[in-house]
């Protein structure tokens, strides 16, 4: 029997969502004093990811029945990925040209200043190469990419380490049993830091108001509704046509997803919800090995919402600065994005540091420029986590349909009753596998 709606936890977090956007606005004091309860709880999700990243991947690969389909899972993803990005990249240029938001604005470049954070981020981006993603996924120590963090470095050694277990035949089936095993108490951890997540919520929200204030939204208004509407059409309209053609409603998946949605929404971070939907991917049907793949890597390679911004920001500075810009010179800004965008995801101020990148690399544009956004850049911050999850999610579901193991019917009953089911079938071997 489902809980009744005032036992869910979407109906908790988006409770203190809404608290906590009162606090901030009535008592700003103390909504920045709550800082560290929104940060405490984005840490704990983060303590977990790494391991449970880890150890889905290994347990995907261990229990495939062929390497080579691990492979090919891997390749469809990233092409599916750079499509997704090269579109998300058009999509943000049409916007931005076709309702120019930075036109009026008149900046001077040479009045503009870099200082605070945004001048950190942009020498980050400035010493940020296009290749770095390719050069950084090599960690120098397996430990260490545990203990920083590095999803793109963990999912590395883990995809080597599943494949080695793999290759070993028979003396590798008791680790791959205890890595199921292990998985299952990790997940229960998850379960516990969960119950925590409205308190995460009611302060993370609490101190983005208190600390920034309401009045910043309506300073740059027009740009924050251009990026927000253009995401929502990116997600109703391309992905949601993505999802028409593998038969599923869009609608249904974004409800099914509704709690993680709004957990993203309080505290900002995709990444606190990446083990959970891994987990509600599975409850579709979704073999492990596709979902284990697909969405860490989707976490530095697919971020649909990132590069909508990185482009609606891009523009923007040139209109904002009167500096133009040809339509071959926006061709040559979205390659150079198609590169910048990647490899970023979880790193704080990422979304800035791929835009410096972008701006130092291409020369024409000035890099202080960023200053005119840095106010509502963390506003901006909760739209691009939506819509990068919501990109994730989809590309799961491709995946799979490419891979011809979707089962639609599952996806779409479980869609239905919103009721996961985590045992999926067995799935038959395919001919060319």
């Amino acid at each position: 029997m489902a809980r009744p709606w005032y036992r869910q936890l979407y109906f908790w977090v988006l409770t203190a969502i809404a608290a906590g956007i009162a606090t901030g606005w009535l008592w700003p004091a103390a909504g920045v004093a709550l800082e560290p309860v929104g940060t405490t709880f984005v840490a704990a999700i983060k303590m977990l990811i790494t391991p449970i990243v880890f150890l889905t991947i290994v347990a995907g690969i261990g229990g495939v029945d062929s390497l080579r389909r691990v492979g090919r899972v891997g390749v469809k993803a990233l092409v599916y990925f750079q499509a997704g990005t090269l579109v998300a990249l058009l999509v943000g240029l049409a916007a931005v040209n076709a309702f120019r938001p930075g036109e009026g604005v008149h900046a001077h470049p040479g009045q503009l200043r870099l200082s605070g954070s945004a001048a950190q981020y942009a020498q980050s981006g400035q010493e940020q190469s296009w290749w770095h993603f390719l050069t950084d996924i090599v960690p120098t120590s397996a430990v260490g990419a545990f203990a920083e963090g590095n999803i793109l470095q963990v999912i590395f050694f883990a995809a080597l380490f599943g494949v080695a277990l793999k290759a070993v035949g028979p003396v590798g089936r008791p680790i791959v049993e205890g890595v199921n095993r292990l998985s299952a108490v990790v997940f229960k951890i998850l379960h516990y830091i969960m119950l925590a997540a409205p308190v995460g919520a009611f302060g993370a929200m609490a101190f983005t108001i208190g600390k920034y204030g309401i009045s910043t939204l309506t300073s740059l208004g027009q740009l924050i509704a251009l990026f927000y509407g253009t995401s929502l059409f990116f997600v109703l309209v391309i992905l949601g046509g993505v999802t028409a053609l593998l038969k599923v409603n869009i609608f249904r998946l974004l409800r099914y997803l509704r709690e993680e949605f709004l957990i993203v929404l309080g505290t900002s971070s995709s990444e606190s919800v990446l083990p959970r939907l891994m987990a509600k991917l599975e409850g579709l049907g979704i073999r492990r090995e596709i979902v284990g793949l697909t969405v860490p890597t989707g976490y530095s390679f697919n971020l649909d919402g990132s590069s909508i911004y990185l482009s609606l920001a891009a523009v923007y500075i040139a209109q904002a600065t009167d500096t133009p810009l040809t339509v071959a010179q926006q061709l040559g800004l979205l390659a150079v994005m198609l590169l910048t965008s990647k490899g970023s995801g979880g790193v704080t101020g990422a979304g800035f540091i791929a835009l410096a990148a972008t701006l130092s690399t291409v020369g024409t544009l000035p890099a202080a420029g960023i200053m005119l956004i840095f106010g509502i850049d963390k506003f901006m911050s909760e739209c691009r986590a939506l819509t990068n999850l919501a990109g994730n999610s989809v590309a799961s579901l491709v995946v799979a349909r490419w891979e011809r193991v979707l089962d639609t019917a599952r996806v779409n009953r479980v869609l239905r009753t919103r009721t996961p089911e985590p045992e999926a079938p067995a799935q038959p071997a395919l001919a060319n596998a």
